[in-house]
């Protein structure tokens, strides 16, 4: 009789268990989730510094060639870090002399290119100290976008942490048939189904936006936001 009431009681430390899996999980889910909405609002800014810049060189730049030189090179830094952080290779013809090379840092590469523009409008006395002040503040953003993206896909949460809570959902569940099998019988079979499917899904998710800069459908949508950053500066220059 001694030994029936210990396995009665089994239940608790699933109880307990219950709260341990249930913090593990919640932190998992919101380190994820957070890195998930770092990655939105750092499109976001590079979203706002694209039109900001765009607008201070419709005012300053009067020549078409500068104009239409800055007309496709500040989206396509979008549309290149995009591909970047999506590890895809690319070769981006922006004119007939300048095409990005298929290996190195391509952002970088297209952020000096815009710079160096800059700076020899500089010294055609096109642009004058001031205005190339006020244009850096935005130049300077691309990059620092560039590597706080560069942050969350290149620091993943450690393996070992997603591992042992893979781990601890497979156990907890295949061990919950006899701690509840006394009081619910064989109702305990479908809820033990719903209770891994609850939990499993929870921690497919967290695994899932952990990189938000990849090709899964809850993935950030950075390719339309490169596209709209295309039509916004379009507009403006």
């Amino acid at each position: 009789m001694g030994k029936k009431s210990y396995i009665r009681n089994v239940d608790k430390l699933h109880g307990i268990l219950g709260f341990v899996i249930s913090l593990l999980l919640v932190f998992r889910t919101n380190s994820a989730y957070d890195r998930w909405w770092e990655g939105r609002k750092l499109w976001g800014s590079l979203v706002n510094n694209s039109r900001n810049l765009a607008l201070k060189l419709s005012a300053m730049l009067h020549d078409e060639n500068d104009r239409a030189f800055f007309r496709k090179t500040i989206p396509a830094y979008a549309t290149v870090l995009d591909v970047h952080l999506k590890d895809d290779k690319l070769s981006l013809q922006l004119f007939d002399d300048v095409i990005l090379p298929e290996s190195g840092h391509q952002p970088n590469h297209l952020a000096a290119l815009m710079f160096a523009r800059l700076n020899s409008l500089y010294q055609q006395k096109v642009l004058t100290g001031d205005q190339l002040i006020i244009l850096n503040a935005e130049m300077q953003s691309f990059s620092e976008i560039c590597g706080a993206c560069e942050r969350i896909k290149n620091t993943p949460i450690p393996y070992s942490y997603s591992a042992f809570i893979k781990k601890f959902i497979f156990f907890y569940v295949m061990t919950l048939p006899f701690g509840y099998a006394f009081s619910l019988g064989y109702f305990v079979a479908p809820i033990v189904v719903f209770i891994f499917y609850v939990l499993a899904s929870l921690e497919l998710i967290a695994e899932e936006i952990e990189d938000p800069f990849g090709v899964d459908e809850n993935d950030l949508p950075t390719a339309r936001i490169a596209e709209n950053i295309r039509k916004h500066v379009a507009e403006v220059l």
